[in-house]
């Protein structure tokens, strides 16, 4: 508990003003359930929906054992790499594929930084761009609750997780810094938020509950009935975050945000090796369904992608996550001449599904410069956490090179959708297979492909090309002036 109060000052590297646009696509993109629009039918709004939690998959304890699999996209093959983090190494640099390294002021430093051949936009916005970001911010405008500073994860059903409040602060901060918002505003907001969470019910006194009612800030499960039902380590390593951000950006925050952590207990939240866990109840067993009491499960939590941007946010307040921020063990598989990486875990063992979306690197590049959490004075063109810099680049590159070979504008992530399956895993790979769209049980569903709005803006201002200057000219329309932003476009008309 005492390593709450060291004082970590991590300087948060958002690329203003660009990158504080974005900040509120990402807020909207992962807090709100809108309809997606479909590419060849004009399907207006509709109702707002109950969707899945991105992050509900449990994983067991992590394993050295890795199973080889293939994407099924033309020649592919898939090759076992390594890599070593959290403390910069020659060992890095010995493990990293260098294939993906382009030689001149571009690449891996000896330090195992990176420097990148992409570079970010940076320039006041437009009157286009400005008008999407007050759209953007609208959905807060509606639906955050008065009584207790939350704000609805989905339309007007009045739940949320400790990932959407992270999204929601996103929101304010990027609100306030293009003066969307007043200070007057955001100090109200962001007061009352933290003001509830001083005082909210926390999961067997350890950490917040996976779910809070946003009118009453009471524990509830995934049907927003009142009880609780565990907590998430990604979901509050995104929140702790966002939580250092506000603290080192706007310090007169500090002893509230300080009071508000300190209630809570990190005993089981990492172990000692630095590995994650959430925290689930178990399941009762025998003729007795109702028994009130269920012990307390804790579970290794988190796959490549998210898994190391969650550990920064422990690390930020001097918790040391040092397994879960390590990329090991992962894969790779060949897509386009790419390398794309995906966690190394054998699904079949672990019962968790290794997704390769991209909104995890998209997050950490935005939010904290593809950085470690101790760094504070590199350029923000060097990337000290340089692999997470390198496979974003990855990551980019093969959804550029798909529209570029088949035509398909690429911006995936996971996505809530109307109606059944109410939400969709829109990966880059998964399962074996390239651009592999899957509901939470595994169904096939090539229909519910979409460009993601979150994803789109994101990768527009991170990787300044031509490719996602046509993505953002694809979905920086794509709103309803009283609800916010859509989800994203259908890649194909439904049915289809």
């Amino acid at each position: 508990m005492s390593t709450i109060g060291n004082k970590v000052e991590k300087k948060p590297k958002c690329y203003w003003c660009i990158g504080v646009i974005c900040g509120l696509f990402a807020a909207v993109g992962t807090a709100v359930g809108m309809n997606l629009i479909s590419s060849e039918t004009n399907i207006g709004p509709g109702e707002f929906i109950v969707a899945a939690n991105a992050r509900e998959a449990i994983e067991k304890a992590p394993s050295t054992r890795i199973r080889v699999g293939s994407a099924n996209v033309g020649k592919t093959k898939t090759s076992i790499a390594a890599a070593q983090c959290i403390s910069p190494s020659a060992a890095i640099l010995a493990k990293r594929e260098r294939s993906q390294i382009v030689d001149g002021n571009v690449g891996y430093l000896q330090n195992a930084g990176y420097r990148r051949p992409y570079r970010p936009r940076h320039s006041p916005l437009t009157v286009r761009e400005l008008k999407a970001a007050k759209i953007a911010w609208s959905y807060f405008e509606r639906f955050t609750q008065e009584a207790t500073g939350l704000a609805n994860s989905v339309g007007n059903y009045p739940s949320t997780t400790m990932w959407d409040t992270a999204s929601y602060v996103s929101g304010m901060v990027a609100a306030y810094e293009l003066c969307l918002i007043d200070k007057f505003e955001f100090d109200r907001r962001m007061y009352k938020l933290l003001q509830t969470f001083r005082k909210i019910d926390l999961f067997r006194r350890e950490l917040p509950n996976k779910v809070y009612h946003t009118k009453t800030a009471a524990k509830v499960d995934y049907g927003n009935k009142k009880g609780e039902i565990g907590y998430s380590a990604l979901d509050i390593g995104r929140f702790l975050i966002w939580m250092r951000i506000v603290k080192n950006r706007y310090p007169y925050f500090g002893n509230t945000i300080d009071n508000m952590l300190l209630r809570w207990d990190f005993s089981n939240v990492i172990d000692d090796e630095g590995t994650m866990y959430g925290a689930i109840l178990a399941k009762n067993k025998g003729k007795d369904k109702t028994k009130k009491f269920r012990k307390t499960i804790y579970i290794q939590e988190g796959r490549l992608g998210y898994e190391e941007y969650a550990a920064k946010g422990f690390a930020l307040w001097g918790l040391i996550p040092r397994k879960a921020h390590q990329a090991a063990p992962y894969l790779t598989a060949e897509i386009y001449g790419v390398q794309v990486p995906y966690d190394g875990r054998d699904p079949r063992i672990f019962e968790s599904q290794n997704y390769v979306v991209t909104e995890g690197y998209i997050l950490d590049g935005l939010e904290l410069n593809w950085d470690l959490p101790q760094d504070n004075t590199t350029s923000d063109l060097v990337h000290s956490d340089g692999w997470r810099a390198e496979f974003a680049d990855r990551i980019y590159l093969v959804q550029e090179r798909r529209f570029k070979r088949e035509g398909y504008l690429t911006a995936r992530s996971e996505h809530n959708v109307k109606g059944k399956p109410y939400f969709v895993y829109d990966t880059i790979f998964s399962g074996g297979y390239a651009w592999n769209t899957v509901t939470p049980r595994g169904k096939y569903s090539p229909n519910f492909s979409a460009v993601a709005t979150k994803a789109a803006f994101g990768m527009w201002a991170l990787w300044k090309t031509d490719y996602t200057d046509k993505l953002i000219d694809a979905v920086i329309n794509l709103y309803d002036p009283k609800k916010g932003m859509y989800e994203g476009l259908y890649e194909r008309a439904r049915g289809q």
